[in-house]
């Protein structure tokens, strides 16, 4: 309880993603109506996936990898800037991949794609901003949180346009980029905690 007390919205995001996921692996109807699909969006003007999209995932894999995510980062972030603030960096993060990946592929009737990765990335970003010099791993090599960043976003762009893709790197990048947004948006003074934490590392103070 003392757990649930100190990080409500990210203990429950984690309990919805998990019980939305399983319940759709079960019910494929619940699934398909509920997925980012952009004919669905486009024809029949359902814009709920662009929310209910980010609550589902494609299998066990999948879902432990974002609430892993979610759980390490998630708490971190959460306590830096109180509960309502979170989520709004939370959900902005996972609407704005959502309409990056529709804009995107717009013309793409067929493109589906489900998962919390934006808003992951929106909350690993909101962290970089906060602790630009905590040590993150990208493909097994460390690195200040800083370059992470970067580098995430980086990849992203190249990953997606490759036409073959499985994973939804357009997500990622509007996730990344609106929940930095976010963060500064509703803690202005995030900024001056950047970049005061950079001045110090490049003076050697």
């Amino acid at each position: 309880m003392e757990n649930f007390a100190a990080y409500p919205a990210t203990l429950t995001l984690i309990a919805v993603n998990v019980a939305a996921s399983i319940f759709a692996w079960s019910n494929p109807q619940f699934l398909m109506g509920n997925l980012f699909y952009v004919a669905g969006i486009r024809q029949r003007r359902e814009y709920h996936r662009f929310l209910t999209s980010g609550f589902l995932h494609g299998g066990v894999f999948h879902l432990l990898i974002n609430m892993f995510v979610l759980f390490q980062f998630g708490r971190i972030i959460e306590s830096v800037l109180g509960t309502p603030k979170f989520l709004i960096v939370y959900f902005a993060a996972l609407l704005g991949g959502n309409v990056w990946a529709y804009l995107e592929n717009f013309r793409n009737m067929e493109y589906r794609a489900l998962g919390a990765s934006g808003a992951t990335s929106g909350v690993i970003l909101s962290f970089c901003l906060f602790m630009p010099f905590a040590t993150l791993i990208l493909f097994i090599i460390p690195m200040p949180a800083v370059v992470f960043a970067i580098a995430f976003i980086g990849i992203s762009i190249m990953l997606a346009q490759n036409e073959n893709r499985v994973i939804g790197h357009e997500a990622h990048i509007g996730g990344a980029i609106c929940g930095l947004l976010a963060t500064i948006a509703v803690e202005p003074g995030a900024l001056h905690i950047f970049s005061e934490q950079v001045a110090r590392v490049l003076g050697g103070g």
